[in-house]
């Protein structure tokens, strides 16, 4: 008999059908026994009376892999309004370990148990509320890539092994390559900049590496990062972009996925039809006169800077995202653009969402010659190094105006669900203290 979906019952009443899944939980209540299947399409209940039927059982841990043939019943009670009766069952693949927790049940996200929670990933993803986290993030790079390829972007993927550092600092992972010292990738930046000079729009969905020695609630050493270059662009035209794709991501995952949203309580996201645009320095201004926590002249937002921000926005703006605007050139990175009109300032946005930066967007400097200078006066980098002599060929040979962001994808994931932690929205989290499982 062909296999059926337990999302499928609800269109078999009355029929003799054969579900196969994980053994999730056994409810034994003397004559009235119920056995809870879990498949990829949720969870079913069937009623096991025949004792011989239930022998089969004994001794049959969560997890034991099952197939189940009866008839399903009519039943509001049960999970999906249907229910198995005159079942036979048959052990697919015993397990008779019992499980280090409980999968059956909410597993708990309070930040003193989050390294329990990790450490028994591989099992407690099978809780479906756990799962529920990696299809709603599922959704989101699919939202992610359906908007831009009807913007025409075109995806590629960049090399993670590297010869040289892109970004520069300490924050660098290196490794022995053949005898020779190899460094794991930063990001995209650079590579996502020579697509332009190829397909003009580009982007990839793929890992990110940094030696971050942060133990937040907001930092890991590997990360998802949506890498998006556009050419032939200004920057307003840039944060259109942007706040176009927060729009029509979290309006798609609400519409595909509401169902796994609600299992977390999340909240449907509110967004003005144009992200509002704040700058940094205006911000600065309203939130020490507004908390008398002064943070005039800091050249970048604090933590509790950014939730204030949004919170601002919610209330007053209409908005849960807003864009922060006219940062200042000396803190820039030597790609970047200043802007013509003041040169004081970067042409650069972070946006704030739900109280967390989760992408900066920023022009580049496309001009070859101010390109290098840059990169000597504020990298002290060497133009001829291996890190930096491909990408320059790129701006040598001709690239337009252009710009782009880097946006991350655990924390779009966390502020559309309501997660505490960043680390709660990767699958196999990796920080300072985790390299497993």
């Amino acid at each position: 008999m062909a296999r059926t979906l337990n999302k499928e019952l609800s269109g078999h009443v009355g029929e003799t059908i054969t579900i196969e899944g994980w053994l999730h939980k056994k409810r034994l209540m003397g004559g009235l026994n119920f056995i809870t299947l879990r498949d990829r399409s949720g969870l079913s209940q069937s009623l096991v009376d025949n004792k011989d039927e239930l022998e089969k059982l004994r001794g049959m841990q969560t997890g034991t892999v099952v197939a189940f043939t009866g008839k399903v019943v009519a039943d509001d009670r049960a999970p999906g309004g249907t229910e198995l009766h005159d079942v036979t069952v048959e052990v697919l693949v015993p397990v008779t370990y019992e499980s280090p927790i409980e999968i059956d049940k909410p597993l708990d996200h309070k930040s003193e148990n989050l390294d329990t929670l990790f450490e028994n990933r591989v099992i407690g993803l099978r809780n479906p509320k756990e799962a529920n986290i990696f299809k709603i993030q599922a959704a989101v790079k699919e939202a992610v890539r359906q908007y831009l390829h009807n913007e025409d972007f075109t995806e590629f993927n960049s090399p993670k092994l590297l010869g040289a550092p892109t970004e520069g600092g300490a924050e660098v992972f290196t490794l022995d390559y053949f005898g020779k010292v190899a460094t794991l990738a930063q990001s995209a930046q650079f590579y996502k900049q020579m697509m332009v000079g190829v397909f003009e729009r580009a982007y990839e969905i793929n890992p990110t590496y940094r030696a971050e020695p942060s133990a937040t609630t907001r930092h890991m050493t590997e990360f998802l990062h949506i890498d998006v270059e556009m050419g032939f662009t200004d920057f307003q035209t840039l944060l259109k972009l942007v706040g176009g794709l927060l729009k029509s991501v979290t309006a798609s995952v609400w519409q595909t996925n509401a169902a796994e949203l609600k299992s977390w309580d999340a909240k449907p996201v509110v967004l003005a039809d144009e992200i509002p645009q704040l700058p940094l320095e205006k911000i600065h201004e309203m939130y020490s006169a507004e908390t008398g926590e002064n943070s005039r002249g800091e050249k970048d937002m604090r933590p509790d800077e950014e939730r204030w921000v949004c919170e601002y926005a919610a209330k007053n703006l209409g908005s849960e995202a807003v864009f922060v605007t006219e940062w200042p050139a000396s803190e820039m990175k030597f790609y970047h653009r200043k802007s013509e009109t003041n040169p004081e300032l970067a042409e650069r946005a972070d946006l704030i969402f739900r109280g967390v930066e989760v992408a900066t967007v920023s022009m580049r400097e496309n001009r070859y010659d101010v390109l290098v200078d840059q990169l000597k006066t504020l990298a002290g980098g060497d133009p001829e190094a291996e890190g930096f002599r491909y990408y320059l060929q790129a701006f040598k040979y001709g690239l337009p105006q252009h710009g782009g962001f880097g946006m991350g994808l655990e924390r779009v994931t966390q502020k559309l669900i309501g997660l505490n932690n960043i680390k709660e929205a990767s699958l196999f989290p990796r920080d300072i203290n985790r390299l497993t499982p």
